[in-house]
């Protein structure tokens, strides 16, 4: 089955052409990361105005990449949510008339949902993911901690009860004077840092919580931060390195310590990393380190599936509609964009 995914969740207008919800025939993305760039973060009006120029143009370039017709796609998969409901209507609009005027199935598809999926995209056949499995989705809206019995059917732990982790960085990156966006910043300046030189707060919560908070973390930055400004006037190169990588070491340290407390609890035979941090190479070591030879470790194969896309769009919608065809139809009728993009849609209950 051939899908066509629409991703326009927040500042990314992307489109991918994906075969059984793995082989990645195209994945095509528009980033709007320079023009965010001065502002130091998403406004949603300018994004929306970015995808109505950038949402056709992608879609045909991705059919044109995977040297296909329209002929040659099955249905269309577009995210429904959660994003930023101005991004998500422009998504909805393309991929709604697109489907009733070209007659295919259309298939709505929950964002986080997606980023989980993309741990499928370029996976041999022969080695498929074995529930149940636990899944930490981590990226700049969102941190979850997800118990997976089998396709779409998914148990929220844990989230997270402030900032997500890559909102974090961000605002970190801030503090620093780094760059937007502030994960990969923030991650290359530690690098050269001392992980140890400062001794940050990991917020635990109460015994046996899988809910996440950053706040205080973030709180504890910005007082070193002002105490080196009045000490120092100035940030210099080596605070900036040491600050980044105490700071990244704690977020993970969190992060993964309840990755596997998690996995060990429900006796899964799989943990997985998703989303944009997902991509965060301190964050992949320190998953490694604690999960040993306990589980089967999974995360994107391509660093480009991490970050919003449209390949993990239509990779989810191949597993969703396998499971249960009768819930689509061809095509949608009667509900506008507006009624089917949901900012803060949920694909799960909280245990």
């Amino acid at each position: 089955m051939i899908i066509l995914g629409i991703e326009s969740s927040c500042d990314e207008t992307a489109a991918a052409v994906v075969e059984d919800g793995r082989i990645v025939h195209s994945n095509v993305i528009a980033s709007q990361v320079a023009l965010h760039h001065e502002t130091g973060g998403v406004v949603p009006e300018v994004a929306a105005r970015e995808h109505v120029v950038k949402i056709v143009p992608v879609v045909e370039e991705a059919l044109n990449k995977a040297n296909m017709t329209w002929d040659d796609i099955h249905a269309i998969a577009v995210t429904q949510g959660p994003g930023l409901l101005s991004s998500l209507v422009i998504g909805v609009t393309a991929a709604s008339t697109m489907a009733i005027s070209l007659n295919k199935t259309l298939i709505p598809v929950n964002h986080i949902s997606g980023h989980i999926y993309a741990n499928w995209l370029d996976r041999d056949p022969a080695d498929p993911i074995q529930f149940p499995a636990m899944v930490l989705t981590v990226s700049g809206g969102h941190n979850e901690l997800v118990l997976m019995r089998s396709h779409a059917e998914f148990e929220l732990l844990g989230e997270t009860l402030d900032d997500a982790a890559g909102e974090a960085f961000d605002k970190v990156a801030r503090l620093l004077g780094l760059g937007y966006p502030g994960g990969p910043h923030v991650s290359r300046a530690a690098e050269m840092g001392n992980p140890e030189r400062y001794d940050l707060p990991r917020a635990h919560l109460e015994k046996g919580s899988y809910d996440f908070s950053f706040s205080g973390l973030k709180t504890a930055v910005l007082n070193l931060v002002k105490e080196e400004h009045e000490r120092e006037g100035e940030l210099s190169q080596e605070f900036i390195a040491d600050c980044s990588a105490s700071f990244q070491e704690a977020v993970c340290d969190v992060l993964t310590d309840k990755l596997v407390r998690a996995a060990k609890e429900f006796k899964v035979k799989e943990v997985h990393l998703a989303g944009g941090v997902s991509a965060n190479r301190r964050l992949r070591a320190m998953a490694e380190e604690k999960v040993g030879g306990k589980f089967v470790l999974r995360y994107a194969a391509d660093l480009s599936y991490c970050t919003d896309n449209a390949a993990m769009i239509a990779a989810t919608a191949f597993y969703h509609y396998e499971k249960a065809p009768d819930n689509y139809v061809i095509p949608f009728s009667g509900m506008d964009a507006g009624a089917l993009a949901d900012p803060n849609l949920r694909m799960y209950s909280k245990r």
